[in-house]
């Protein structure tokens, strides 16, 4: 295998975005809410989010000794809110059982609600500098492109692990920069559509190119469209619930002029299921 841990160093230590995780001083807590909301989120979307979540709730005993319904209106828009809901009971979870201290170890990351493998070693590496391979869909994308001569990924998997600790440097600090450079890589110049072969610095080691460049086929799966979707419908009846003065709502007031009704109620039914809302009496809320 190339080696691809030199270059990538050099070219993050040139052209690394300035993000407010990437600061030593964030701390573990910080590192920990930032993995939660960039899950399917941009990032631009989610600083000013993050900046008063932490305003709000530096440590993860603030946030448990807040209802489990203000993490869900401080979400807002961020989009899949069941991230909110998790990451509230986290807290809990290592207020009760850490002492509030996010956990270092990642079986023990992997025990909290809400987190997999991905959340568990990036708290681990970017919070605590241990070595370990981090993988997301940007990273699998360089690894797709430059080792393995495809243009696109496939689907995830436990080997993604193994690929990515295969491009490890030895020493942790090293480790921890080669991780975060492949994301960032993979988020600004090796990106799914449109890539800027000309300014990667893996370039000159790289199958792909090196093939010219094949169409070797797509297996991500297809964000489905949201105008007019199940996910619509339950973003629009959380909103409602968010912005009421009362604590609950009449439910045949949420979204009462939703254009499908059996949508509405499909949507309401998902909500209470997932634990988002709480339904008595023929009234809504958030969850207490």
């Amino acid at each position: 295998m190339p080696d691809l841990a030199a270059p990538l160093i050099a070219w993050y230590r040139e052209n690394a975005r300035d993000l407010p995780w990437r600061h030593p001083e964030f701390g573990a807590w910080g590192v920990l809410v930032s993995e939660f909301m960039l899950q399917q989120t941009p990032v631009a979307r989610v600083i000013p989010h993050l900046e008063a979540w932490l305003e709000r709730w530096p440590d993860p005993a603030a946030l448990a000794g807040e209802p489990p319904a203000e993490a869900v209106r401080q979400w807002a828009n961020l989009g899949y809110p069941r991230r909110a809901l998790w990451l509230h009971r986290a807290a809990v979870e290592i207020r009760d059982r850490h002492g509030g201290v996010v956990p270092a170890d990642v079986d023990a990351l992997l025990a909290l609600t809400g987190i997999g493998d991905y959340t568990a070693r990036a708290v681990a590496v970017f919070a605590y500098g241990q070595r370990h391979p981090v993988v997301d869909t940007n990273t699998r994308r360089v690894l797709a492109r430059a080792v393995d001569g495809r243009s696109q990924p496939g689907a995830p998997a436990r080997r993604d692990l193994a690929a990515m600790a295969a491009v490890l440097p030895g020493d942790d600090a090293g480790a921890a920069i080669v991780n975060a450079a492949a994301m960032e890589l993979g988020a600004v110049v090796c990106t799914a559509r449109a890539p800027r072969c000309e300014a990667c610095p893996l370039a000159h080691v790289c199958a792909w190119r090196a093939a010219g460049y094949p169409d070797t086929g797509d297996g991500r799966r297809r964000q489905a469209r949201y105008e007019g979707s199940d996910r619509q419908a339950r973003g629009a009846v959380l909103r409602v619930l968010r912005e009421a003065a009362a604590h609950a709502v009449p439910a045949d007031a949420v979204i009462g002029d939703w254009p499908d009704a059996h949508q509405r109620d499909r949507a309401i039914d998902s909500l209470v299921a997932d634990g988002l809302v709480e339904a008595s009496g023929g009234m809504l809320a958030l969850p207490r």
